[in-house]
């Protein structure tokens, strides 16, 4: 049965398309992973789903009464919450049936014989809603699921504004998986989660009876979760059975298969062009040119992709820096309170450090106290000297209207207009992306905009704060060639094995020093 459908599909941004008559059908228990490159348009394909966004053309149609459960990473928090009112907050739907049960005690009292029946008649069916959707036992479902994605070490009464991102996203997970939807839509939850809540989500989804379409770059996780696969490239949605790996196989088939019919007709339509020039103007063979001309005009020609820029991060070295890079002696950071026992850690010239463990514990927090962006409560951090380091913060907050040129522009001023659209083109971005506001553009486009600051500004030291987060497959696997290829030291947190354990000398568990217990 289908939950699902979408019909003739259009839609675009300005001059850009980003969907042409695309049709798709989800039905009851499919595991969808969603997948495609930066910008192709998976984020609005999960907008117009759910109304968020109204399509230029086409329909969208739910089955009725179908409940739809949606991660999405730009919800906003409202200040004065705790974790535990938005958790609660899954359950609104019951809060106002026991109001409405509420509000027919009131009327019992003046009510007829006859209404008085009806009234204990809704009173019953609300009774049994409640009863079957847990509502008395909401405070032990809420602690159950906060149990497991780790809410409860950080605390149910903290205000959700104080939370990181990783933090955040848990917050919006547990909000949507204590909902209980009969859809659940997710876009990147691997997104700012540690190794062990990805882990316990993996879990969820393998035993998770309903349908749920997931977008994610993760591919191991995806491969372990799904059994169909929809691609998105080039304005069009196109179904593959199986995992990801199996979609790679078929999917180059198809192109070969493509390029090798669009030689053939090319080579067609050349022969075909040859012959009504040669022979149109001969009375005794015009019948014939016509007849070619009119075969050429029938033809429903075959049009190649324009193959999309792929991304080259090469990081542009400076001279070595001194032998030492840090050291911190007795050093506590934190804000309000210490996040760490005191610390005497040393990284030297040459070192590669992957920073991992929980959310929370406070790896941005040291990354920061490191480069002297936060104060520390205690304790010292030394700097070597020489150092010409490139930050990759994990999170731009505000909004940025510069288009990706006057972006670029305005940290290296030099260049002309060539260089910096060729600069940006080197990172995988088309010259539509490159004309548009950096607001506009995708998470995955926008990383790639401060990678392209980052690689064309001289280093010898990087520290990178989740740079995976957002990126395709094509740039995950290009960024890790440059970072292997680095001469220089690099500092990196990364939730993503697969990702950093081929890139780094060492790696160092933060929930060893961390004041946070678990």
């Amino acid at each position: 049965m289908s939950v699902l459908t979408v019909k003739g599909l259009s839609h675009g941004f300005g001059d850009r398309a980003i969907f042409n008559d695309v049709s798709f059908r989800l039905l009851k228990g499919e595991h969808i992973g969603l997948i495609g490159a930066n910008g192709e348009g998976k984020s609005t394909f999960m907008n117009i789903i759910t109304g968020k966004l109204e399509p230029d053309e086409g329909k969208v149609e739910w089955s009725r009464n179908v409940r739809v459960g949606y991660l999405d990473q730009h919800t906003i928090l409202e200040r004065g919450l705790t974790i535990r009112d938005v958790l609660k907050g899954a359950f609104k739907y019951l809060f106002d049936l026991e109001a409405e049960m509420n509000e027919i005690c009131d009327k019992m009292g003046n009510a007829t014989p006859e209404e008085l029946e009806k009234l204990l008649e809704d009173m019953g069916t609300i009774q049994d809603m409640l009863t079957n959707n847990d509502f008395y036992i909401i405070d032990s479902k809420v602690e159950e699921i906060a149990r497991g994605l780790g809410l409860e070490d950080i605390g149910l009464d903290r205000d959700v504004q104080d939370l990181s991102g990783g933090q955040r996203t848990k917050v919006l997970l547990a909000k949507l998986l204590l909902e209980k939807p009969e859809i659940l839509l997710l876009d990147e939850p691997t997104n700012y989660l540690d190794e062990q809540h990805i882990e316990w989500l993996k879990r969820y989804l393998q035993e998770y009876e309903n349908a749920f379409i997931l977008i994610s770059h993760d591919i191991p996780f995806l491969n372990s979760v799904i059994n169909l696969i929809y691609h998105m490239e080039n304005q069009e949605l196109n179904r593959y059975v199986g995992d990801y790996e199996n979609f790679k196989k078929v999917h180059e088939v198809k192109k070969q298969q493509l390029e090798s019919a669009y030689k053939k007709q090319q080579q067609e339509i050349s022969e075909l062009k040859d012959f009504v020039a040669r022979n149109k103007a001969r009375v005794s063979t015009r019948n014939m040119a016509m007849s070619r001309q009119k075969k050429l005009d029938k033809m429903d020609v075959i049009e190649l992709a324009k193959e999309k820029p792929k991304p080259e991060f090469n990081f542009k070295e400076g001279r070595a820096s001194s032998k030492l890079i840090f050291e911190a002696k007795d050093l506590v950071i934190g804000y309000d309170e210490p996040l760490s026992k005191p610390l005497n850690l040393r990284m030297e010239r040459g070192q590669k450090i992957a920073l991992v463990g929980a959310n929370g514990i406070g790896k941005t927090t040291l990354l920061k106290s490191i480069l002297g962006i936060n104060k520390p409560l205690g304790g010292s951090v030394e700097l070597g000297d020489y150092q010409h380091i490139g930050y990759f913060e994990q999170e731009i907050k505000g909004s940025n209207y510069n288009t990706c040129i006057e972006e670029i522009w305005s940290e290296f001023p030099a260049l002309n207009q060539y260089e910096v659209r060729a600069t940006l083109a080197k990172c995988g971005l088309t010259s539509k992306h490159i004309e548009s506001k950096v607001e506009v553009l995708s998470g995955g486009e926008k990383a790639k905009v401060r990678l392209c600051k980052l690689i064309n500004r001289e280093s010898n030291i990087l520290v990178l704060d989740e740079p995976t987060n957002h990126l395709d497959v094509e740039a995950k696997d290009e960024l890790k060639r440059a970072l292997k290829a680095y001469k220089g030291s690099i500092l990196i947190i990364c939730h993503e094995p697969e990702f950093y354990q081929d890139v780094v000398t060492d790696v160092w568990n933060c929930e060893s020093w961390t004041t946070k217990v678990f």
